[in-house]
């Protein structure tokens, strides 16, 4: 199958990367005793492109899915969020990819997820098959680490992508190392996710992953290991992030805290929060209050089951990072807080031990 190429209206983001449709257990339980399961959507990519959507910006996500009722419905749901799927190609060779997991995604020792994802619609994607006007239709071109891992085709696509080349839009990259989908490729995957981070001009790492894939510890480090890229986003779990980004006398280094939040499952956080600091560039927001974004949308994803929830209304998410450092530190995110918070701010809000107010 060849790309079409035809006009493409500009956007936004375009997110490029496989989605699949995901099972969820119905209660919890070794997959072997689940009764039943409920249908959703997944995938990192699509995530940040519906989240992004849902945020009122103009998103397209970019991918390939099977001629069968599967690839029906995860287009139909990512384009229920707002996102433009016209430029999903359908594979009548290949199936859909999809997965299932177990529904307590904290309990390490228990936890299962079992992926059909070999030989999926998705995995066909290479250079010369998508069309790139549509790929380089936004201001951001959003990709990550889990797409190079799915085939040889893949990887020269994101290499290809990564590459300098005139016109190119703004390249996001989410590392998002899966050892488990690098063991059979015959790749060293740590290699191949620093080279195409280098690529870049804005990487999200989690610095867990970092000092499993490279042997680096610590935000500093990272950066030594990762000079390249304009804007370096080093996520640290409950500690927050820190972003070191290039300007004219060197890299200027803003640390943000994390905010408290009551975790229903930690399922999509870090795309909910790669969407929100994107949102924040795309804003032309200061690095701290992309960052601030970036957390409220990850409170958002933390505080549902699945992979996706609502982010805050603009309005609110705007209050609440342009609260103060005593004020923004005494947030606490609880279950439903993006639907009950719209009338009130700040920790009346978010159901936070004390109370704020914003300004």
């Amino acid at each position: 199958m060849t790309a079409q190429h035809t006009p493409v209206p500009p956007v936004d983001v375009v997110c490029l990367g496989e989605s699949m449709v995901t099972f969820l257990p119905s209660r919890p339980g070794r997959l072997a005793d689940v009764p039943s399961f409920d249908r959703g959507i997944g995938g990192a990519e699509s995530n940040v492109a519906c989240a992004l959507a849902a945020a009122g910006h103009t998103a397209r996500w970019i991918s390939r899915v099977g001629a069968d009722g599967f690839g029906d419905h995860l287009t139909g749901a990512v384009a229920a969020y707002g996102v433009d799927t016209s430029a999903v190609q359908r594979d009548p060779h290949r199936p859909t990819g999809i997965y299932f997991r177990t529904a307590d995604d904290r309990d390490a020792d228990h936890h299962e997820v079992l992926y059909y994802r070999a030989g999926s619609a998705a995995s066909a994607m290479e250079p010369g098959v998508l069309d790139r006007a549509a790929l380089w239709s936004g201001q951001v071109l959003h990709l990550s680490g889990i797409t190079a891992a799915l085939s040889p085709g893949c990887l020269a696509l994101l290499r290809e992508l990564t590459a300098p080349a005139p016109g190119r839009p703004l390249v996001s990259f989410d590392v998002n190392f899966r050892p488990g989908l690098w063991r059979d490729t015959g790749e060293a995957g740590p290699g191949v996710l620093l080279e195409l981070a280098r690529g870049a001009d804005v990487v999200f790492v989690g610095e867990d992953e970092a000092e499993s894939a490279w042997g680096v510890r610590g935000a500093a480090a990272i950066r030594a290991a990762l000079p390249e890229p304009a804007v370096l986003v080093v996520k640290r779990g409950s500690a927050g992030a820190t972003v070191f980004a290039d300007g004219p006398q060197g890299d200027t280094v803003t640390t943000v805290p994390a905010l408290r939040v009551d975790v229903v499952a930690p399922v999509g956080a870090g795309d909910a929060f790669a969407a929100g600091f994107l949102s924040g560039t795309l804003r032309g927001l200061p690095v701290r209050d992309r960052v601030r974004h970036g957390h409220l949308m990850a409170a958002a994803a933390l505080t549902v089951h699945g992979d996706l929830a609502d982010p805050p209304p603009r309005d609110l998410a705007d209050r609440l990072v342009a609260l103060d450092d005593t004020a923004w530190g005494t947030l606490r995110i609880g279950p439903g807080w993006t639907e009950t918070a719209s009338e009130v701010t700040g920790a009346e809000a978010t159901g936070a031990e004390e109370e704020v107010r914003t300004p």
